[in-house]
């Protein structure tokens, strides 16, 4: 089972201070690797990197500023010797009618999500080729979601950013394979999850008035998913597995961990 370990292994993960990107932080350092906890929440940031003591480290990180990525990923490689693995995880979530949503709210949740994850996977390549900062290979995992692949009332501006990171993700697969870089790229595509983001979505839904109440909108997710809302842990544990030497031979897969939701 080695294989699945991380030992040796320098992650860094971005929106990673809480929630979702905090729980994947946790899940890698468990197996063996030192984290970096990137985000833009620094003191929430600081507290879940020094929950894992000389294995995490902080940095402040705008996702969608191509000066901070240059910055973090030489820290990273200076402070813990290299970089083999980068998960795009940031992320914001526009919930609007489309005659509703502006072109203010499309452009920043593609900048954010679609613009940020192409930042991250260019800045990863760039380290993890050989020649690179770090030059070994590696593992990009981008976090789409269900609605990258599927839409959803009143989330077009969101299906929109994470379908382009879905076939972001197969693009930079096929040029790291065929170029011999070393580095597999694959996303993740969650149901719904209840953290922040996914309470926030259940509220959005009672406010613009396609469902009555919190508790009618939360009961018509579950019906959903076949086996209901997911965890965070649930997520992390799929993130661990493509960052890990077990999937040594997956590269620009779409994975969805979504309790059945496709299937149903």
């Amino acid at each position: 089972m080695k294989e699945f370990r991380l030992d040796g292994k320098v992650a860094l993960i971005t929106g990673a201070a809480r929630g979702l990107g905090a729980t994947m932080a946790r899940t890698l350092a468990d197996g063996g690797a030192k984290v970096v906890i990137a985000d833009i929440l620094d003191q929430e940031g600081r507290n879940t990197a020094a929950e894992l003591g000389a294995d995490g480290l902080f940095a402040h990180l705008d996702v969608t500023r191509e000066a901070g990525w240059d910055a973090v990923i030489a820290d990273t490689v200076r402070h813990f010797g290299g970089l083999d693995v980068v998960v795009n995880n940031a992320a914001i979530e526009t919930t609007a009618l489309f005659a509703d949503c502006t072109l203010d709210e499309f452009n920043r949740t593609m900048e954010v999500n679609a613009a940020g994850t192409f930042l991250g996977v260019k800045h990863a390549i760039r380290a993890m080729r050989p020649g690179g900062a770090s030059g070994r290979g590696g593992a990009i995992v981008n976090i789409s979601s269900g609605a990258g692949l599927k839409g959803s009332l009143g989330l077009g501006a969101y299906c929109a950013s994470k379908g382009a990171v879905r076939l972001m993700t197969k693009a930079a697969a096929v040029e790291c394979g065929r170029l011999d870089y070393g580095i597999r790229v694959n996303s993740v595509h969650p149901g719904l999850i209840k953290t922040e983001m996914g309470i926030k979505t259940l509220k959005d839904y009672v406010r613009l008035g396609l469902m009555p109440d919190e508790p009618a909108v939360e009961a018509a997710f579950v019906n959903a998913h076949l086996l209901g809302l997911g965890r965070p842990q649930d997520i992390a544990n799929a993130v661990y597995y493509l960052a890990s030497d077990a999937a040594r031979w997956v590269t620009g897969i779409e994975l969805p961990v979504d309790g059945g939701y496709f299937a149903a």
